[in-house]
């Protein structure tokens, strides 16, 4: 298969889930186990474009197709895919353990619809489990990143947008 953009070959158990794959083989460890019965959406990947659970897929069902992973979204080292940098300018996390699979996820969305209204951003997160947060700053990072135009490919640079940017200024309060 190919991940994040190079090609990825092992032979593994018949039952090896894409997640174990991803994370064990791979190396990959952004891509998180958090409920192994599709129900947080913390394993969220692309495969070939479309999001997908990766608790809910074995390995060699992803054979011979393109899985992008959160480490895969940025242009290069030390880049931030528009949807990441929305999601940090915003504060739309807080440990931090489900947050690739929400970026992911969004993105998958943008992808699809890239001038979603709040309610399509909610509808379209439903899957992907958040302990920490009210998913107000969440929904609102994946709103101004479609303002800014975050549609963009996974590896695919787009600049710091304006929206993402006054969202980041707009939260700040005096100490």
């Amino acid at each position: 298969m190919t991940v994040n953009g190079g090609q990825i070959g092992a032979e593994v158990p018949d039952r090896t889930l894409l997640v174990d794959f991803l994370r064990d083989v791979a190396g990959l460890t952004a891509t998180n186990v958090g409920c192994d019965t599709s129900s947080c959406g913390a394993c969220t990947v692309l495969v070939d474009g479309q999001s997908v659970k990766s608790c809910t897929q074995l390995a060699a069902q992803a054979d011979g197709r393109e899985v992008v992973t959160v480490e895969g979204l940025a242009s290069g080292p030390g880049e931030m895919h528009p949807m990441q940098r929305a999601f940090h300018a915003g504060h739309a996390l807080q440990c931090g353990f489900c947050t690739p699979g929400m970026v992911m996820a969004a993105v998958s969305l943008l992808a699809e619809n890239p001038s979603p209204t709040e309610a399509e951003v909610r509808t379209a997160l439903e899957g992907n489990l958040c302990r920490c947060t009210g998913y107000h700053n969440i929904v609102r990072a994946v709103l101004a990143a479609a303002r800014d135009g975050a549609a963009a490919a996974p590896g695919e640079a787009a600049a710091p947008g304006e929206a993402a940017a006054d969202l980041a200024t707009s939260e700040r309060r005096p100490g």
